[in-house]
C-alpha cells in the first residue's frame, strides 16, 4: 500500500479501537467524519485530488507539529489554531498518525463532552498503569 493510500486507512484503523468512535456522512459520501458522542475528531477528505486526515490538536502541538512535519499543516477548512490538517508523505509513520488520532479523540472527549459522558478518562486511556 502507497503511502497516499495509508494516511486515511492508518487513520481509520485506529478508530476501531477507540471507545465509542464511529464514523458518519452528514455532508455526502466524499467525506468520513469520525464522531464520539456525536462530536467530530476527525476527518478524511480530499485536497486537489490527494486523500488527507484532518485532526483536532492543542494549540501549542498544533504549532510544534507544523514546524516539525513538512506533511501537516493548519486544518483545512476548521480553526487554524486547534486542528490540523495531515497529507501524504515520508515522515509521517502509522505510529505517529495513530498517536495524532488518540491525541485528536481525546482531546475532544475532555473539552467538548460533559464528563458523565466520556467513554474513556482522557488522563489514564491508553497509558500503562
Amino acid at each position: 500500500m502507497s503511502r497516499v493510500a495509508a494516511l486515511q486507512q492508518w487513520a481509520a484503523d485506529r478508530t476501531e479501537e477507540l471507545p465509542g468512535a464511529y464514523l458518519d456522512h452528514p455532508f455526502g459520501p466524499e467525506a468520513d467524519i469520525f464522531k464520539i458522542r456525536g462530536k467530530v475528531f476527525m476527518l478524511h477528505s480530499q485536497l486537489d485530488g490527494t486523500p488527507i486526515v484532518t485532526l483536532k490538536a492543542a494549540p501549542s502541538d498544533s504549532e510544534a507539529l507544523r514546524e516539525a512535519f513538512p506533511e501537516i499543516a493548519p486544518g483545512y477548512h476548521m480553526n487554524k489554531r486547534h486542528w490540523i490538517t495531515l497529507r501524504p508523505g515520508a515522515s509521517l509513520t502509522r505510529q505517529l498518525v495513530e498517536d495524532l488520532v488518540t491525541e485528536s479523540y481525546l482531546l475532544v472527549i475532555e473539552k467538548a463532552l460533559p464528563k458523565r459522558e466520556w467513554p474513556v478518562d482522557p488522563q489514564t486511556f491508553g497509558r500503562a498503569p
